[in-house]
């Protein structure tokens, strides 16, 4: 049996805490394919959506899934968004909260993943390796201090 994500979980935690404690609970989330948010509020890639009770409607978070039904622009939508998209949670007022790091998209990780290094590329040329990682590796200055 595989293990489950404690995102879910810990997003309804801070949910809930927020709830609790009269805070505005902000959801971070880094905009994909799966993603239906209104198109004109994402901005470079990514939304912050107030998930409260009061701005929102049939909220459910689900495992994989956070959806709801919220206004924008006085339009109301339907939000969907992935569990793996989220990028954070937090409470608008305080900042307190949870960030959380996104998974690359897998084939583009395959591909970084199986490509090859540089370093593989030159030693194939046939200079040697010590020249290559030294030209690549940038000498830095000595932090040490000649004292007389």
């Amino acid at each position: 049996m595989s293990e489950q994500s404690a995102k879910p979980y810990l997003v309804r935690a801070i949910c809930e805490w927020c709830a609790d404690n009269g805070l505005t609970p902000y959801l971070a989330v880094k905009v994909n394919a799966q993603t239906r948010v209104p198109a004109s509020f994402v901005k470079n890639g990514e939304i912050v959506l107030n998930i409260s009770t009061t701005a929102t409607r049939k909220l459910t978070i689900e495992n994989e899934w956070i959806q709801f039904a919220a206004r924008f622009n006085g339009v109301s939508q339907e939000v969907s968004v992935p569990l793996n998209a989220v990028s954070g949670i937090f409470a608008k007022e305080t900042g307190y909260g949870f960030a959380f790091t996104i998974a690359a998209d897998p084939v583009a990780s395959l591909a970084n993943a199986t490509a090859p290094k540089e370093v593989e590329s030159i030693a194939a040329s046939g200079k040697s390796v010590a020249t290559t990682t030294e030209a690549v590796k940038p000498k830095r200055p000595s932090h040490l201090q000649i004292i007389k």
